[in-house]
């Protein structure tokens, strides 16, 4: 039972981060998103083009002092090729993934966690009871039950709006990256091959950061149920507490004497 419930609460973390993380994602599927992927993707074809005459213009003028490459040319030509085919395509595929991974990597490791907790509901609930009356306990876990939803929120709002910003940035790597696609049949992929790097690293970003923040939640996990539970029994209403409530239904159910008189109607 514990474990389950400790399953459910680490699965609804984890498709809190996912859809986090599916924000930049979506970015992808409006409608001007695509077209201005599609206008910079015909801007690399034309780039390439360009880039491949001239190319032949320099293969042309090298041939007249006996230092031609041709073989160099074309196998640049077909780099150049596969990487106007490419440019639009593979980084917004390559970060879906990594997002998609993501999200199953996360319930793995919340399946992970939940069949380590070896606890039975006796000791989570003795655990919750010795707070609720120790005084100096209960100090302790209204602190840390400050500090880990102020440290949640804002971890959860900073990855919110990265993952938006990490869209854009996506967006304008296309971008970058076709210019890149002139230099390449030429033989001048420098520029082309740190572009790649730095789109790997923004969809490795991608995952590693919600992974890292979910594995941090994880960690802390316990305190912070132990404190959200404890803020459950210290509720008050009429100066009457969940805490006493519990108590008095104990010895009214188990513990004290009932008495019963029968009248007749």
């Amino acid at each position: 039972m514990v474990q389950w419930l400790y399953e459910a609460f680490y699965t609804a973390i984890g498709d809190l981060f996912a859809d986090i993380n599916n924000l930049g994602v979506e970015i992808f599927d409006l409608s001007w998103v695509q077209a201005m992927v599609n206008l910079f993707t015909m801007l690399g074809w034309s780039l390439f083009v360009v880039g491949v005459v001239v190319a032949v213009f320099e293969v042309a003028i090298e041939s007249q002092s006996g230092r031609v490459n041709v073989k160099g040319t074309a196998l640049n030509v077909l780099k150049g090729f596969f990487a106007a085919s490419l440019v639009g395509v593979l980084p917004v595929q390559l970060y879906k993934t990594c997002c998609h991974l993501q999200g199953i990597f996360t319930a793995d490791l919340a399946g992970i966690f939940a069949g380590e907790q070896s606890s039975t509901i006796g000791a989570f609930a003795g655990q919750i009871l010795s707070l609720a009356f120790d005084p100096n306990a209960a100090v302790q876990v209204g602190l840390k039950l400050i500090f880990f939803l102020l440290a949640f929120a804002y971890c959860v709002i900073k990855v919110f709006f990265a993952n938006i910003k990490r869209g854009g940035i996506l967006l304008v790597q296309t971008a970058v990256g076709s210019l890149y696609l002139f230099s390449v049949p030429r033989g001048y992929t420098d520029g082309f091959y740190q572009w790649c790097k730095q789109v790997i690293a923004i969809c490795l970003t991608a995952f590693m950061q919600t992974t890292l923040l979910f594995l941090g939640m994880m960690t802390f996990a316990l305190p912070a149920a132990l404190a959200l539970c404890f803020g459950f029994l210290t509720i008050r209403k009429d100066d009457i507490t969940v805490v006493d409530f519990l108590g008095y239904a104990a010895r009214f159910f188990l513990t004290s004497q009932q008495y019963y008189e029968w009248r007749e109607p």
